[in-house]
């Protein structure tokens, strides 16, 4: 079950014959004086089947000098760095597992990595010519993985369990149809699930890391300019979110839509 939330958080088609229908996914905004950071909360695999980079979301994109992910995933095959140790990475390979059967679960709704709101936005900026860096480094994550707490292994041999697929692809279909029409509330109730279930888990996939994250940009609110920050957006939500250590910081935020 912990695994499943994990992979859901952490992820989270064909053309269609009809127009897409508008989606309006949550965009919010800290600023001062001659600084303006758009913090936009994305969901990493869609069906392609909304429209959602338009209105405040286009035009907070096109009026910012840079693109902020996440991380930059290469999208060709990954060759690790000599100074990564991979017999650590195997030892997340329980979770990683466990990560492919919800992009599994995903594609079986149509949602596809490609589609993912952070690889429309790169692929846009790079086009555009805007400058695009992660917060974190592959290498970073790999390492965070490794550190996470593991569940009892399967027994070997043992199948995919039906029924926790069939969840898992609700899950998935739930939490897409919450980010397009800008509710927050079911990755508040995710993340809720997750930190009862895994404390350890939740610390250092979102506590930890939206400390960070909110450091860096109040740290970047020191120079001027407008940057367009895009993250999962269950790191917008939740009494843990950056919006709320931005706000511990003295620095509040405006929802554009």
């Amino acid at each position: 079950m912990v695994n499943l939330l994990v992979a859901a958080a952490a992820l989270s088609a064909a053309s269609p014959a009809l127009p897409p229908d508008n989606a309006d996914p949550a965009i919010f905004m800290v600023r001062d004086a001659d600084t303006t950071v758009y913090l936009f909360g994305t969901f990493h695999a869609l069906d392609g089947q909304s429209e959602w980079f338009n209105d405040q979301v286009r035009d907070a994109f096109e009026k910012s000098n840079e693109l902020v992910l996440e991380t930059l995933v290469p999208e060709g095959p990954i060759v690790p760095k000599p100074a990564i140790r991979m017999p650590n990475v195997t030892a997340s390979a329980s979770f990683l597992a466990t990560t492919r059967m919800a992009i599994n679960a995903g594609k079986s709704q149509g949602m596809q990595v490609g589609n993912g709101a952070d690889m429309v936005l790169r692929h846009v900026a790079e086009l555009e010519g805007k400058p695009v860096e992660g917060l974190e480094t592959l290498e970073s994550q790999l390492n965070m993985f490794t550190k996470m707490p593991q569940p009892a292994a399967p027994q070997p041999g043992s199948a995919p369990n039906p029924a926790s697929m069939d969840n898992l692809s609700k899950a998935m279909v739930d939490m897409q149809a919450a980010w397009k029409r800008g509710d927050q509330s079911v990755f508040v109730r995710m993340l809720s699930q997750l930190k009862q279930a895994s404390p350890d888990t939740y610390r250092m996939l979102f506590t930890e890391r939206n400390a960070r994250w909110a450091d860096w940009i109040a740290g970047r609110m020191q120079t001027p300019g407008t940057v367009f920050v895009a993250v999962g957006a269950g790191h917008l939500a939740g009494n843990d979110s950056v919006l709320v250590r931005l706000a511990q910081m003295g620095i509040p935020s405006t929802r554009v839509n």
